[in-house]
């Protein structure tokens, strides 16, 4: 099966299956505001967007790349996303590629979003559909980020059927730009970066949900999807008929 490989600038038409790649950081934090209990997020085109979508919505948050600011309830990052309390709540996501892909092919007739994460469930996922060929949108440094390039091909292998190697992509990874620059921004004392945000990135089918991404009213909604054979998280009641993720009990927001 032949799948493509693109970043966002050679999109020139509509996939029918596209997987919209962001390891460091969008996707991954993504997939674990659904597993702090987000019901939904919803991808937004740029800070002012979100921002009003999140005032015109009571009880919705919003999240940026960056440093924090002023109306935004947290930042990019799954190593401070991961002690929230998102129970039920929809949160509002604005990052420099992740999000900018995922609308980028929003009218797609499946559009999945992914990371490292949540490789294997994207796989299964995809597989069950048999769907076809699969655009994957490389995000990062317009289709050439290394971490983005790794994660496609290591679920374009599970794809192609049989176990892949995954320490060669998670090397690939690891020593890529986007880690170093997250690295960096940790020694220099950037705000919105945890020091445990790169290993975050690199776990590997850390969950057994994939994310698909709809047109709803209007609005592009992520939402956690069940993949076959995969086994559920503790504590975690995952619905795709409602697209909810649940997460009984903690802490309150604050």
């Amino acid at each position: 099966m032949d799948h493509r490989f693109v970043g966002i600038p050679e999109l020139t038409d509509v996939p029918r299956v596209a997987v919209v790649v962001d390891v460091m950081r969008a996707f991954t934090v993504a997939a674990w505001a659904f597993s702090r209990g987000a019901e939904k997020l919803v991808l937004a085109s740029s800070d002012g967007a979100a921002l009003a979508l999140k005032e015109s919505r009571p009880g919705w948050l919003a999240l940026k790349d960056g440093a924090p600011a002023a109306g935004f309830d947290t930042v990019n990052s799954p190593g401070l996303i991961r002690s929230l309390d998102l129970a039920g709540r929809t949160v509002v996501q604005k990052t420099t590629a992740g999000t900018v892909g995922a609308l980028a092919v929003a009218s797609a007739p499946l559009v999945l979003c992914a990371s490292f994460v949540v490789a294997g469930a994207t796989a299964r996922f995809l597989k069950t559909d048999g769907s076809g060929p699969v655009t994957f949108v490389v995000t990062g440094d317009d289709g050439q980020a290394a971490e983005d390039l790794a994660c496609a091909g290591y679920i374009g292998q599970h794809l192609a059927g049989g176990d892949a190697e995954v320490a060669p992509y998670l090397h690939r990874a690891r020593t890529s730009r986007a880690a170093a620059d997250l690295a960096d921004g940790l020694r220099r004392g950037y705000q919105g970066v945890h020091p445990d945000d790169v290993d975050l990135c690199l776990e590997v089918d850390r969950f057994s949900f994939a994310m698909v991404a709809c047109r709803e009213d209007s609005l592009t909604v992520l939402r956690p999807a069940a993949a076959p054979d995969g086994a559920a998280e503790a504590g975690l009641m995952q619905v795709w008929v409602t697209g909810s993720v649940r997460r009984p009990g903690g802490p309150v927001w604050s």
